[in-house]
């Protein structure tokens, strides 16, 4: 504060010196030539000095404070949420640090909203693009259908069916978009429960076993669990994770391959759950996204291998809802790995 005043008051002060020392020397000539010079006239400086200062500080104060004040109020019209937290300084130097302030932070904030916006043009491309499909395989069946076909049993049959497939498909889809709307908004609470996550990832083995062994997929655990190893989570959300997850590596797997699943302790209170493959691999610019909605590393939209392309970002948000981490480490080529971090129960 007295920096703030030292420099406020630094321009009256000079203004104010220069002022009296020219009427100074001008009175004192004015004086010797004119009259006689006593005294009295050196108390003419001290006056004119005050006066001055005064009169100078006093106009240009309220001359520069009615200019900030019309900075800080179009600046309020902008709806700056913080700019007022201080009361209105005439001091340039803090003034200016208030607006450079400002502007980095509106310039961050049009900056995220432009990341932002391309994100929303490309989740509601993938979301047109995954509805799409399905809804014209529909539309083309039962068009056929209706032409005359109908009349036929076995092309009625055969029909009705890829039809009704294409109907699970948009049901899937929908289920999944409603569940992690859901898990943003906080609607899809958790029941908490201890259970042996290793029983779980069994469940989940024999669930795709024989997914798995059309394309010679080991399922395995790195070691033979002898004793439960008990956690504190939503049993039937965290066995959704393995199973995304281990359907993914199936699906991206290479055959003959394997898919190894292992528990270990990672701190006091922790323990952490890895999903590894020897897949494919991930490309190392597609990992920072491979949790957005309908975001596919093979972008020439092939569905060959199914899903709803929402499977990896519900995992990440039900991670998220029991307040863990996920990691993913992956090299093309080599495989990938899937890890995330589950509370110990006692």
């Amino acid at each position: 504060m007295q920096n703030s005043l030292k420099k406020t008051y630094k321009f009256a002060i000079k203004t104010s010196a220069f002022i009296t020392i020219l009427a100074s020397i001008f009175m004192a000539l004015f004086l010797y030539y004119f009259h006689d010079l006593d005294s009295e006239f050196f108390l003419f400086p001290f006056a004119c000095f005050a006066i001055c200062f005064v009169v100078t500080q006093y106009r240009v104060e309220r001359f520069i404070y009615r200019r900030v004040k019309k900075i800080y109020d179009d600046l309020t019209l902008l709806e700056s949420k913080d700019f007022r937290q201080h009361p209105i300084t005439t001091d340039m130097s803090t003034l200016t640090k208030e607006i450079d302030r400002y502007a980095k932070g509106k310039k961050i904030e049009i900056e995220t909203l432009k990341v932002r916006e391309e994100y929303r043009k490309e989740f509601l491309g993938n979301v047109s693009h995954e509805l799409k499909t399905p809804l014209f395989t529909v539309q083309g069946y039962i068009e056929t259908l209706l032409d005359g076909a109908i009349d036929d049993k076995k092309v009625r049959k055969k029909y009705l069916s890829r039809a009704s497939k294409g109907v699970e498909r948009l049901t899937y889809i929908l289920k999944d978009l409603d569940m992690i709307t859901k898990l943003e908004v906080g609607d899809l609470s958790l029941e908490y429960e201890k259970f042996d996550i290793v029983e779980v990832v069994q469940n989940v083995f024999d669930l795709f076993e024989m997914k798995a062994a059309k394309k010679k997929i080991t399922l395995t655990f790195d070691i033979d669990y002898k004793t439960p190893i008990y956690v504190h989570a939503d049993k039937e959300r965290i066995q959704q994770i393995l199973s995304n997850l281990i359907v993914n590596s199936i699906k991206y797997g290479l055959d003959f391959g394997t898919t190894e699943v292992s528990v270990e302790n990672l701190i006091k209170n922790k323990v952490i759950v890895r999903v590894t493959d020897n897949g494919e691999g991930i490309e190392k610019e597609h990992i920072s996204r491979l949790f957005e909605r309908f975001y596919r590393v093979d972008k020439s939209g092939s569905r060959k291998e199914g899903g709803s392309g929402l499977g990896l970002s519900i995992v990440k948000h039900i991670i998220e809802a029991h307040n863990e981490k996920i990691y993913v480490e992956s090299e093309p080529g080599v495989g990938s790995e899937f890890s995330f971090t589950l509370e110990k129960a006692e």
